[in-house]
């Protein structure tokens, strides 16, 4: 099996180990990767802005971008949702339609792609007794529908004691674009998210969202509080047993 990456310019410029992260996770799993040259932003940031018009030359090249891949595996819900969208932005009897359905159809948020085509639970994560707790992303959940992969694979690190996050539903204010033009309304938000985070006790913060970490964590630096914060590909691919992996990496390949 051979997956296309799609890397999102939030893990590109600024979280590059955690798209590392995602390929040792995935090589390790006997799934071979490739990085197609011709992807840029998902175009959501203008999308969302209203400028409809001026996102689609974006849309159309990642379509292009992605067309001979048999798999798109992104590392964000939120990006990766934004391909399940592109198909509503083409009428009938545009060339761009069916490919837009064939993108939406094969493109998977990273622990999707591990749950539900792999079938896999156990990647051989291990950590030391920490306790730790997930922030479930808005995009991830109400876009893409993911509602059990992140956590059916968390619950099975090894050594990782996992705190419920209270108020789960809410949003971390982050948002993309509402970050910038609600400052006032996102600073509540995240201050809201940061105190139910405090509140676990939880030594570590998880999410499958670059944009909802690096607001979060901002809003943990700016208090002082000393709470480490990853990207579920970084806690899945920490202190790996390998033994334990042959066990478990026989791919189901649960749809196709």
């Amino acid at each position: 099996m051979k997956v296309s990456l799609f890397s999102t310019c939030v893990m590109d410029l600024m979280f590059p180990q955690v798209g590392i992260a995602m390929v040792e996770v995935l090589e390790r799993l006997g799934v071979e990767t490739e990085l197609p040259e011709g992807q840029v932003c998902c175009g959501q940031p203008t999308y969302n802005s209203g400028l409809v018009k001026e996102s689609m030359l974006t849309i159309k090249n990642q379509i292009d971008a992605f067309e001979d891949s048999e798999y798109v595996v992104g590392i964000a819900g939120s990006c990766s949702g934004m391909f399940t969208e592109y198909p509503h932005m083409f009428e009938e009897g545009d060339p761009y339609k069916q490919k837009a359905i064939d993108l939406a159809n094969k493109s998977y948020e990273f622990t999707q792609f591990l749950y539900r085509v792999l079938g896999v639970k156990d990647v051989g994560a291990t950590f030391n007794g920490e306790k730790a707790t997930y922030h479930r992303s808005c995009h991830m959940t109400r876009i893409l529908g993911e509602r059990e992969a992140p956590f059916i694979l968390l619950d099975n690190v090894k050594g990782l004691e996992m705190l419920p996050l209270p108020h789960l539903e809410n949003c971390c204010g982050f948002g993309g674009t509402f970050s910038v033009k609600a400052p006032e309304i996102s600073e509540m938000m995240v201050t809201e998210k940061m105190n139910d985070v405090v509140s676990t006790g939880a030594e570590i913060l998880i999410s499958a969202d670059l944009g909802c970490l690096m607001n979060i964590a901002g809003k943990l630096n700016r208090e002082g509080k000393k709470i480490k914060v990853m990207h579920i590909a970084e806690v899945l691919n920490n202190n790996v047993d390998l033994e334990r992996i042959d066990k478990v990496t026989n791919p189901v390949f649960a749809e196709a």
